[in-house]
């Protein structure tokens, strides 16, 4: 015999390796195969006690055999009814019963009852298998203290209980899985809305808080360069002012870079492209000479330094804006980019050859708020505006005006690295 390990782990308990050992691959077939093969031998030792005759004793075997075999390889419904139909041709044409198949009977109706089915029709087959036994139980001639009369008895007052049984089974079964789904839906509902209030706070930090930062960096640099007469003091505070709104704007921009990450799914962050710098300024100037159908230059000078990518991306922006302005306000005009590479600053111009503003003279910072209205008049919004705002959130400056000899020039200086950033 093969020998079994008595040990139990205390956590899982019998009750656990039994709904272990029921779920194994092809432990119903087993099973079936056991009862089969007790049943078998419980009806053939029955007949030669007896003495029966060869027909008889395998009429009595393949019955025996009947009541347990059909688990192993029938559906659920199939199987209770084989094995119901064979327990009972067994009671009436033989007066007996094996108890392998009275345990076959039971395990049948209780796999019928925990089989997917409409819980209506479930228990009409259910009560329609199981009242045979409660009939010859009633109304059967054999005594009831016979085995075949006990195993009657025990299978009328059990067969229901165990098809009904299975039925509560599988409810609690679906039960406990629509729990978990539900649990699992309302934690995707969390965590949806959770990204999407992050994604609000970052629209509005980005939208109109570090607007307002880069206006008090702007406007404090401003006031510094064009208050006349002003303390040495309160120059160095303004220029303290502007340092710190400049390295309040790093701070936040990386506090928006994680709230919106946090808030991107995957694939939005599988289809996210990285920011454009220096190295995308040749794309930029062909789209230029395709929509305008004019020459446009990159000029380099000095060997190119790395910049951090704030400032390559800021660089970028004013490029891109003022190329953009001088095609829609000297159409047709010839456009040269300079970038001119420092140890410590890049300086970029962008110069046209089209008729120039209405001002002759460059304009400070803060100066040009007339020329920013005559192009927001003529469509061009408030472009010079945001790139002085972007020159000066990475701690440049940004001078705008009629060129040397004819023309607009933009010219920006910005420093190696963003101000703020270690």
């Amino acid at each position: 015999m093969i020998g079994v390990s008595a040990t139990v782990d205390p956590g899982r308990g019998w009750a656990g390796m039994a709904r272990g050992l029921v779920a194994a691959p092809h432990a119903l077939a087993v099973a079936a195969g056991v009862l089969a093969l007790a049943a078998l031998s419980e009806a053939l030792a029955r007949a030669a006690v007896i003495h029966a005759s060869g027909q008889l004793m395998l009429a009595v075997a393949l019955v025996a055999v009947a009541t347990a075999l059909p688990l192993a390889f029938l559906r659920p419904l199939p199987a209770a009814a084989a094995v119901a139909v064979a327990a009972v041709l067994s009671l009436t044409l033989f007066h007996t019963l094996t108890v392998a198949g009275a345990l076959a009977v039971l395990a049948a109706l209780h796999r019928y009852g925990r089989s997917p089915a409409p819980g209506a029709a479930q228990a009409a087959g259910a009560s329609v298998l199981s009242l045979p036994f409660l009939v010859l139980a009633v109304a059967g001639g054999r005594p009831a203290a016979t085995e075949a009369g006990v195993l009657t008895l025990v299978l009328a007052a059990l067969a229901p209980a165990a098809a009904f049984g299975g039925m509560a089974g599988r409810a609690r079964q679906e039960a406990a899985s629509q729990s978990a789904a539900r649990q699992v839906i309302a934690g995707n509902l969390l965590e949806h809305t959770a990204r999407g209030e992050r994604a609000r706070i970052a629209r509005e930090l980005h939208d109109v808080v570090a607007h307002h930062i880069s206006m008090v960096a702007v406007q404090a640099e401003t006031a510094r360069l064009t208050t006349p007469g002003m303390p040495a003091a309160g120059a160095q505070r303004l220029s303290a002012i502007g340092d710190t709104a400049r390295a309040a704007l790093t701070e936040m921009r990386r506090l928006l870079g994680v709230l919106r990450e946090d808030a991107r799914t995957e694939d939005e962050a599988a289809a996210r492209q990285p920011q454009p710098g220096l190295s995308q300024l040749n794309h930029l100037l062909d789209e230029a000479r395709a929509a305008s159908g004019t020459g446009a230059r990159l000029i380099l000078r000095g060997p190119p330094v790395s910049l951090d990518p704030g400032v390559e991306l800021a660089a970028y922006r004013i490029a891109q804006e003022a190329l953009t302005n001088a095609r829609r306000h000297a159409p047709g005009a010839a456009v040269d980019v300079e970038l001119h590479f420092t140890d410590a600053a890049l300086l970029l111009r962008v110069r046209d050859d089209g008729p120039g503003p209405a001002l002759d003279a460059a304009l400070d910072p803060g100066l040009d708020a007339g020329l920013d209205a005559a192009l927001a008049d003529a469509g061009g919004g408030h472009g010079l505006q945001g790139m002085r705002e972007r020159a000066t959130a990475v701690g440049g400056r940004l001078q705008t005006g009629a060129a040397p000899g004819g023309g607009f020039l933009v010219e920006a200086t910005l420093p190696a690295r963003a101000e703020g950033l270690p």
